[in-house]
């Protein structure tokens, strides 16, 4: 059964991972802000944009207005026109046929121009109407458009703020290094095989796999090989004790064996969190390329070499 992660193992990998991948996520958070940026010029371009169409909107409402009750007064006059027509007519003398003939051409005119004018004021409160609309409409989009403006404005603030709050790969693995000491103390005591994975035929803590992965990608990238030893069982830790002259497997110090090797539970190799690093089948020394590099580049994948052994590699040096 896998035991749960003590808080400072997720917190030393979860710094190691920050330190990993911190430069990417801050390329990707500055391609997020100039996209971002890029939203706000063009919701600003089109809130001006909008608000040109509004004021134009607002022209066609007033200019419309002022037609609409035009039109309404040319009705007014028009009925007049047939009403006057009509009490002329009836003034008329029914024998004078003339007169009768010019009053009845004239309520006959005077209802065509009503009939006009009733059709242009219809036409012009429609119009009055479509215009109201397209305010109404260029007011939405206007509000619209500005919150849009405020949210993108907003965003920008927020990528901005979290760029800022990166840091450098180097003082992320640098808190880590301040944990690891406290990440064994807390791992040791509750450690089972199921806490362990296979990473290159490397078997280590979970703990430390993505940086272990990453670290034997980035070797191999620039053209160094390296794989190693990783888990071992107490019970092989006694068997390398003996095997490596130590004085007396429980007590004596590691630096009395023929080989550096340290005291059954004490190993950070009992836990995974130790690598005894082999480059093309061969033992790290000091001059090893493999060593070199890692000598330049292992604290950035939160390993330290032990001094006495180059090819050992852990997440405290020991």
């Amino acid at each position: 059964m896998e035991a749960a992660v003590p808080a400072a193992a997720q917190t030393w990998s979860s710094l190691m991972y920050r330190s990993l991948t911190v430069t990417a996520t801050g390329v990707q958070l500055r391609q997020t802000l100039a996209t971002q940026r890029t939203t706000v010029t063009t919701r600003t371009a089109e809130v001006t944009t909008v608000t040109a169409a509004l004021a134009a909107a607002q022209m066609q409402v007033t200019a419309a207005t002022t037609a609409d009750t035009a039109a309404k007064a040319r009705v007014t006059t028009a009925r007049q026109a047939v009403t006057t027509a009509k009490k002329k007519l009836t003034k008329v003398k029914p024998r004078d046929k003339v007169a009768v003939t010019r009053g009845r051409n004239a309520i006959t005119a005077a209802q065509k121009a009503l009939t006009l004018r009733t059709t242009q004021a219809r036409d012009m409160a429609t119009a009055l109407t479509t215009a109201k609309a397209s305010v109404a409409a260029a007011n939405t989009s206007l509000n619209s458009a500005n919150d849009t403006v405020k949210s993108a404005s907003a965003a920008v603030l927020v990528t901005q703020l979290e760029i800022a709050a990166l840091k450098t790969p180097a003082e992320l693995a640098a808190q880590a290094a301040a944990v690891s000491r406290t990440v064994v103390t807390a791992v040791r005591p509750g450690f089972t095989m199921a806490d362990t994975m296979v990473v290159y035929g490397t078997t280590v803590h979970r703990n430390v796999a993505y940086v272990y992965r990453r670290m034997v990608d980035d070797a191999k990238k620039a053209g160094i090989s390296i794989s190693g030893g990783g888990f071992r069982t107490k019970q092989r830790q006694i068997e390398l004790r003996t095997i490596n002259g130590c004085p007396d497997v429980w007590t004596a110090p590691s630096s009395t064996c023929r080989v550096p090797t340290a005291i059954p539970g004490r190993s950070l190799h009992e836990i995974g969190m130790a690598i005894d690093i082999t480059s093309g089948g061969k033992t790290l020394t000091s001059k090893s390329p493999a060593f070199q590099w890692l000598q330049a580049h292992a604290d950035e994948y939160g390993f330290s070499n032990l001094p006495s052994e180059p090819w050992h590699w852990s997440i405290t040096g020991g």
